[in-house]
């Protein structure tokens, strides 16, 4: 079953001469349950996909489907709801919130939606992801595996239809990069989820079931 899916999507910057086509009509399928790394060089496109993938920013024209809602259909508010409840981010510098402890930035976006926080499912993300000691913490005591750890927890604990990974090994060094991908890749397929991942590094991108290399904007291979 299609999770994900994206038409005829183009991004493109400036005009005549200086037209830069940041995505040019590029046609993606992700599955219920897929780890999905998308892989290019700097200056390929992948940032720029996976942004209008999260609805972070609009596509000059075509259409991105998630849970078979055409997001860019939402008016403006009706997408930054829609992102909350659908699609996990998880960045590449974390972006916790320095004031809030371990447990309060997990299940802030839970919060900020008007649900109850099913504080046993968020526990057992604790447990699994080796945090269940560091619910107090503040970011800053944290190594930066932990942090990405808890930036993980986070996307989790919401339980969204799909999570979005933004290169989130390229702040971490390869022993902490190798540990925060297995965990990462342990987590999503304990909670059947479907994760989305761009990474220049093609060792990382051999984790995933499927692996999509984009160049100038262009899907140039898509295969297992």
């Amino acid at each position: 079953m299609k999770i994900l899916e994206t038409k005829n999507l183009k991004k493109y910057y400036g005009k005549n001469d200086s037209l830069v086509k940041a995505i040019d009509d590029t046609n993606v399928q992700i599955s219920e349950g897929e780890f999905v790394a998308i892989v290019g060089k700097s200056g390929s496109g992948k940032s720029t996909l996976l942004h209008m993938l999260g609805g972070l920013d609009n596509p000059t024209s075509g259409k991105v489907y998630i849970d078979n809602k055409d997001v860019f259909s939402l008016k403006e508010e009706e997408i930054a709801v829609f992102r909350r409840r659908k699609i996990g981010f998880i960045f590449q510098y974390y972006n916790l919130i320095p004031s809030l402890n371990v447990w309060e930035n997990i299940v802030l976006p839970v919060g900020l939606d008007g649900k109850d926080v099913d504080k046993n499912f968020v526990n057992d993300i604790l447990k699994s992801l080796g945090l269940e000691d560091k619910k107090e913490s503040l970011p800053n005591t944290l190594s930066g595996g932990q942090q990405q750890r808890v930036a993980i927890a986070r996307a989790l604990a919401s339980r969204p239809a799909i999570i979005l990974a933004d290169e989130p090994t390229g702040n971490l060094d390869s022993k902490t990069s190798d540990e925060v991908m297995s965990m990462l890749k342990a987590m999503v397929k304990k909670y059947s989820q479907t994760l989305v991942m761009i990474t220049h590094d093609d060792t990382i991108a051999q984790m995933a079931d499927r692996v999509i290399h984009i160049a100038d904007g262009k899907v140039i291979r898509d295969g297992e």
